[in-house]
């Protein structure tokens, strides 16, 4: 059996992903709202604390976001598929784009009500959970079979440059301009992001039978349920949010305070975790694993470093070196688990398909960082921590005790219609 380094080749196509007409203009807007949702969390922590509230109050606000989002998962993948993945993009960069500018505004008035703060981030949740399985489905109509992967690490790449960039603007406007405008640039942003989707030129797709959406909703449970594989890696991601992610960010800066140098060292973990996650997407740029999952689940495991190192009370460079390799392994999984979905799924079920993995990864979250403090308080930050890395690698070796998470290959099932880019002369799509 040949290698797994072996089985990497390179993919020849005449079009650079770039040359893509549709692909550039997805990018470009989809890059400008990305900027704007990392510098936006960042000025709202800080104008409710300057309004004088507490870390309490943050946690509740961060979490009125979480909560609609992951609610509104399932539905939005039904109404993708029913509608049109482009239309329900549309409708949540939309409402995105009137809540952030209803948020600016009411922190630009001064001392913004809790409950005005908590109602307007739950509805930029909603649009959130809106949009999120409407992209898996869109990305293979912006380009060919052959640009997938690339089209899926370069949006990789984008989005890990854009979590380190975005907090570092916005700190620095924050100071010098306020919160208020990181707002109000936020809102512009996703302006930005529906006039890029608005000039997108699609074929027009089959029309949908019609049917209730409770069917619908069980239609995208039958092929989810039928795909041994997504909801084997579904239930990983959902425990990795749940046991592994969630003590990280929670304890680690407290690590990092205790005996690491305080703020400056988390930063440090943060920027090499977004640079490690920028190198791993680009070492799959024109490179295909011969077997995506296989690939995705092992250097998944490089998650279980920064969490045993921070546990381990080790040093600040161990903990940069594991955080460094996490962000890679983080990066490259993705993208290959994105392109499998993409490749395997029928296009006409992609976004419910979708939204049930995104819906199962997203929901036990919340629970895992309420959770994080209080147990850490009971039986310590290090033995949680080092807890946490261990159930990592135990649930990994599990996946790939998977036969079919070993051997699902990187062609396109050929049962799977793969859905068709649009060519540049084409109508604009109606729907």
């Amino acid at each position: 059996m040949k290698d797994i380094a072996s089985r990497m080749r390179r993919t020849r196509p005449r079009d650079p992903i770039f040359r893509q007409r549709n692909f550039r203009l997805f990018f470009l807007g989809y890059v400008t709202s990305l900027l704007g949702s990392a510098m936006a969390p960042v000025s709202l922590i800080f104008a409710i604390l300057a309004a004088g509230g507490s870390g309490s109050q943050v946690g509740g606000v961060m979490a009125a976001q979480i909560v609609p989002m992951v609610l509104c998962l399932l539905w939005s993948g039904v109404l993708a598929d029913r509608f049109g993945s482009r239309r329900v993009m549309l409708m949540a960069d939309a409402l995105r784009c009137v809540t952030q500018l209803a948020l600016a505004l009411v922190v630009w008035h001064g001392h913004p009500p809790l409950w005005a703060l908590i109602a307007l981030s739950a509805i930029r949740g909603v649009g959130d959970g809106f949009f999120t399985p409407a992209l898996t489905a869109l990305i293979p109509r912006l380009t060919t079979d052959a640009l997938l992967p690339a089209a899926n690490a370069s949006i990789g790449v984008a989005r890990s440059v854009v979590t380190m960039a975005g907090p570092a603007c916005a700190g620095a406007l924050v100071v010098t301009a306020g919160s208020t405008v990181v707002l109000f640039i936020d809102a512009a942003t996703y302006g930005v992001s529906v006039l890029a989707l608005s000039l997108l030129r699609l074929q027009q797709q089959p029309a949908k039978t019609a049917q209730s959406m409770l069917v619908d909703l069980r239609e995208g449970w039958s092929h989810f349920r039928s795909c041994t594989w997504l909801w084997v890696i579904t239930v990983q991601f959902t425990l990795f949010n749940l046991v592994v992610a969630s003590p990280f960010f929670v304890l680690g800066p407290v690590v990092a305070d205790r005996s690491l140098g305080g703020a400056a060292s988390w930063g440090l973990f943060m920027g090499l975790y977004g640079l490690g996650s920028v190198l791993g997407g680009l070492s799959l740029l024109g490179r295909v694993p011969g077997r995506p999952l296989l690939v995705a689940t092992l250097v998944g495991l490089g998650w279980a470093l920064p969490n045993a190192a921070l546990g381990s009370g080790l040093s600040t460079a161990w903990v940069a070196a594991a955080v460094l390799a996490a962000g890679m392994g983080s990066a490259i999984s993705t993208a290959l688990s994105t392109t499998s979905i993409q490749r395997h799924v029928p296009a006409a079920v992609q976004a419910r398909v979708s939204s049930y993995g995104a819906f199962g990864a997203f929901a036990l979250g919340p629970l895992g960082l309420v959770a994080a403090g209080p147990l850490a308080d009971r039986i310590g930050t290090g033995p949680v921590l080092l807890v946490s890395a261990v159930v990592h690698v135990a649930v990994s070796v599990g996946v790939l005790a998977v036969p079919v998470v070993r051997h699902l290959s990187a062609e396109p099932s050929p049962a799977v219609e793969v859905a068709k880019p649009s060519k540049f002369f084409s109508e604009a799509e109606t729907r």
